[in-house]
């Protein structure tokens, strides 16, 4: 499909963007097709899983498993911004994405990354408390507290994406703009446009250094904290089972970060180059796959509850809200 150019006070006006995706031959965009679509609805279904455990079992009814919960709820719509575009691109010669299709697929992209960015931090202090302050844990992870922390994550969310967006809609763009990604994202768009985007790259790279840099630093501390204060547990054993309960976070945080810092501290320029693509697969299709997994196999309370949902659903024990302190 042709991009259509509208002419607008003198000024030509996008309204549709190319996405090049992953150019191959037809038989590999069929498997393609058939593997991302898989991994789709894998991710999907994990997620909802664990959401359906954690809801009805009520020993998972804790600060850790509510916001277990949301890193769930949030990967199921993180997934489904960026995978049905991918696919449907898989089997159709139109690769186009309308503007406005592209503006809105960025803004939720960019709200469910920056909001996985702080609950991970989040969801560290909570491990942090629960390990360095055992006998305080009940009193500081009150419900009220949780339930607060978890907003916070979705509202910076969703304002860091907002303030984003402001700059970003502004940008002029013209000629048939080619993206070379598979999906809207922010450094792909600023390549693209043919105006100076300094003020955007600058808000961008400050926002982006905001919702990176504090809660990564939040993680660092808190988990060293952890570290000082598991070496000090006398037996091996006790160490073995503190370590136990920040394991799956941990590698979790380790899988999340590597692959998106190494895409989002890097220059726009490095976008012109397909390597970029295949580190996006990596935090946009595989993490958000096995995040569940990882849970799974090393936290024995979900995967008792999840026998429960899947060989016995509704009936579980019942608790009076999403988590008791």
């Amino acid at each position: 499909m042709t991009t259509i150019i509208l002419e607008v006070d003198n000024r030509t006006v996008t309204t549709h963007f190319i996405l090049l995706g992953f150019p191959t031959r037809p038989a590999f965009q069929l498997l393609l097709f058939s593997v991302f679509l898989a991994t789709y609805l894998l991710t999907l279904l994990e997620n909802l899983l664990i959401i359906l455990a954690i809801h009805s079992d009520g020993q998972l009814h804790k600060p850790m498993y509510f916001f277990l919960s949301h890193l769930s709820f949030l990967e199921m719509w993180y997934v489904t911004v960026i995978s049905p575009k991918m696919l449907v691109d898989f089997l159709s010669h139109d690769k186009s994405i309308s503007f406005n299709g592209c503006m809105t697929q960025l803004y939720f992209f960019v709200t469910f990354v920056c909001t996985e960015y702080i609950l991970l931090a989040v969801m560290a202090f909570d491990r942090y408390v629960a390990i360095c302050n055992p006998l305080r844990y009940p009193v500081i992870m009150i419900n009220q507290l949780c339930g607060t922390l978890a907003g916070g994550c979705w509202f910076c969310g969703l304002m860091t994406a907002m303030i984003k967006m402001v700059f970003i809609v502004q940008l002029h763009y013209c000629g048939t703009p080619q993206i070379n990604h598979y999906f809207c994202d922010i450094s792909p768009l600023l390549n693209v446009s043919c105006e100076d985007s300094s003020q955007a790259e600058l808000v961008d790279f400050f926002l982006a250094l905001m919702v990176i840099a504090i809660p990564l630093c939040v993680v660092v501390a808190s988990y060293a904290a952890i570290l000082a204060t598991i070496l000090r547990i006398p037996s091996a054993q006790g160490r073995q089972k503190a370590f136990s309960t920040c394991a799956s976070h941990l590698t979790v945080v380790i899988l999340f970060y590597s692959t998106t810092l190494f895409t989002y501290a890097r220059p726009k320029l490095m976008y012109a180059y397909n390597s970029n693509k295949v580190v996006s697969v990596l935090y946009t299709v595989i993490v958000p796959l096995l995040n569940p997994i990882i849970y799974c196999l090393r936290n024995r309370d979900v995967k008792a509850a999840l026998r429960k949902t899947i060989h016995c659903r509704g009936s579980g024990p019942q608790g009076n809200g999403i988590f008791s302190s």
